[in-house]
C-alpha cells in the first residue's frame, strides 16, 4: 500500500510519525506485574477503501484467555474514539463476544455507541476460523438512533 497524505488537521501533530526506537535501554518496573509472558495477543485490524486504499476503520488491542478456561476479554480501542471491552467464550475456532464496557472520545462523531443498562450488550463481535483457513469477523452495534445492526463482516487470509 502506497502512503496515506496526512489529513490536514493532523498537521500539528507530524513531528510524532514515524519509527521511534530508544537510543538507550529503557527501564520499567512494578513490584506486582510480570511484564514478560501475560497471556495475551495484540491484534490491529485495518479496513481500506478498494479503489484509493483510503483507511476506513482502525481497531487494535489484546485478547486474553483466562487460564484453565474458555473465558475471553477483547480489549479494542477504535479510529472512531471508541475503546470497548468484550467479554464471552471461545468455542473450537470461534470467539463469541459482547461489550460489557464501553466508552469514547468526548468529541466521537455521532451517532453514539452506548451502553444502556448492565448487561445489555451494543457491540456483538464474532471471531471464527473457517474450515478454508481464513479468519471471519463479524461486528453487530447498537447506536442511539440505530438497534443491534450488522456493522461489519470481513473475511481475512493469513500471509504469514
Amino acid at each position: 500500500l502506497s502512503p496515506v497524505p496526512l489529513n490536514a488537521a493532523l498537521a500539528p501533530l507530524e513531528w510524532l510519525l514515524g519509527t521511534w526506537e530508544s537510543d538507550e535501554p529503557g527501564e520499567g518496573t512494578f513490584p506486582t506485574i510480570n511484564h514478560v509472558g501475560q497471556p495475551v495477543i495484540n491484534f490491529m485490524f485495518n479496513a481500506f477503501q478498494i479503489e484509493t486504499k483510503k483507511p476506513l476503520h482502525r481497531e487494535c488491542g489484546f485478547i486474553r484467555l483466562k487460564p484453565g478456561t474458555n473465558h475471553v476479554a477483547f480489549i479494542n480501542a477504535q479510529n472512531t474514539g471508541l475503546v470497548d471491552i468484550e467479554e464471552g467464550e471461545l468455542t473450537e475456532n470461534q470467539l463469541n463476544l459482547q461489550s460489557c464496557s464501553l466508552s469514547r472520545i468526548s468529541f466521537a462523531k455521532e451517532p453514539h455507541v452506548h451502553q444502556m443498562l448492565l448487561f445489555i450488550c451494543q457491540i456483538r463481535r464474532v471471531l471464527r476460523l473457517r474450515p478454508d483457513g481464513k479468519l471471519e469477523q463479524t461486528v453487530s452495534m447498537a447506536t442511539n438512533n440505530e438497534p443491534l445492526t450488522q456493522h461489519l463482516h470481513i473475511t481475512y487470509q493469513r500471509t504469514s
